[in-house]
């Protein structure tokens, strides 16, 4: 069995995909794939019965997301090569830059846990964090002399920019869902935008698989993904999978299975990445009821939905050509030579120079 998909959601655990089975309009159970490779959890692809839109569940953190991925497009059971991916979830948010409840989308994807890390009681008094970057001798700045000495390739992807403004649009077009509990919480914080209702943000993806809580790492992953991005970047959300999934994608891109320019990265904030004033980061994260989660599940879907209508009802003469990027779209070795420089990455790393 070999279906031409137009669209595929990849999601990370089961409320993420649930919410879409409500849909009966879709109907995203009509046709059911088990693919070979993917998680026992989660062991179907669920689609529509076109096969034109689809939905997969990776399981959560790095390694079942690279998994899952990397099952989807070596199986030979889809037609991914004209695909749009949109890769969507729940994460954490930075209350400098979003809410909870927010729909972000991410231009860069930084893998933030891939670095040295010392205990900060046992650091210099002087250093910022305990995060190191690999090969460099300062804990995270926004310094070219902090650059990692060594890469692994995974550490910051650049999907295509055309189509992200234009997702951003679409989502923009929601009526995003809301609490009165969320807003409650979210009033503790005292200023904004985390006081304020949720809203649609362009702002950037921090992977890693440690659940983390604080202003100290915090700010040291900001200084990492500006330093990653040659300052452009600005991480706002927080998860455990989008650079192992980008990661998989590429490798099916550099074999042909796929169009790397076709990813959107779309996550809703269910939780703050801090505490607010007065209240503990053991407390923040371990006991207090933030209330973000239901609200930032269904943004999923009210988000979502918006972009997998369009690219249906426009796939012919539009998204079936492709929004031609204009912007560096790949990962930090240059694995996906073309015709934009890149402007993440050292030169001396890119495999295409």
């Amino acid at each position: 069995m070999n279906v031409h998909v137009q669209n595929a959601d990849v999601y990370q655990f089961s409320s993420e995909a649930d919410v879409w089975y409500e849909d009966t309009t879709l109907n995203l159970y009509a046709n059911n794939v088990t693919v070979p490779g993917f998680s026992p959890l989660f062991p179907d692809a669920h689609c529509t019965a076109s096969g034109e839109v689809c939905q997969l569940t990776t399981g959560e953190g790095e390694i079942n997301a690279a998994g899952t991925l990397l099952a989807l497009w070596s199986s030979g059971c889809f037609d991914l090569t004209s695909t749009y991916f949109m890769i969507a979830g729940i994460s954490g948010g930075n209350p400098h830059l979003v809410t909870t409840g927010s729909v972000t989308f991410a231009k860069y994807a930084v893998q933030v846990g891939l670095q040295e890390e010392f205990d900060q009681s046992q650091v210099p008094a002087n250093a910022t964090s305990g995060y190191y970057p690999q090969g460099a001798y300062y804990p995270d700045e926004a310094n070219p002399i902090d650059y990692p000495g060594s890469l692994y390739g995974t550490e910051v992807f650049e999907v295509n920019e055309n189509l992200l403004d234009r997702a951003y649009y679409l989502a923009s077009l929601a009526t995003l869902n809301d609490t009165d509990a969320a807003a409650a919480y979210r009033a503790t914080y005292g200023y904004s935008p985390a006081n304020q209702p949720p809203s649609v943000v362009k702002c950037d993806s921090a992977t890693s698989d440690q659940y983390w809580s604080g202003s100290v790492l915090g700010n040291a992953f900001s200084n990492y993904t500006a330093l990653l991005t040659n300052g452009s970047g600005v991480y706002c959300s927080t998860q455990q999978e989008d650079n192992a999934t980008l990661e998989s994608l590429i490798r099916g891109a550099i074999l042909g299975k796929l169009d790397f320019s076709r990813i959107i990265i779309m996550r809703t904030i269910s939780d703050f990445d801090r505490a607010p004033p007065g209240e503990t980061e053991v407390y923040h994260l371990l006991y207090a009821e933030q209330e973000g989660f239901e609200i930032s599940i269904q943004n999923i879907y009210l988000a979502g939905i918006e972009i997998v209508k369009d690219v249906l009802m426009y796939w012919n003469g539009t998204y079936d050509k492709g929004l031609a990027p204009g912007n560096y779209v790949g990962d930090v070795f240059n694995s996906l030579p073309g015709p934009i420089t890149p402007d993440i990455g050292d030169e001396a790393n890119y495999i295409n120079a």
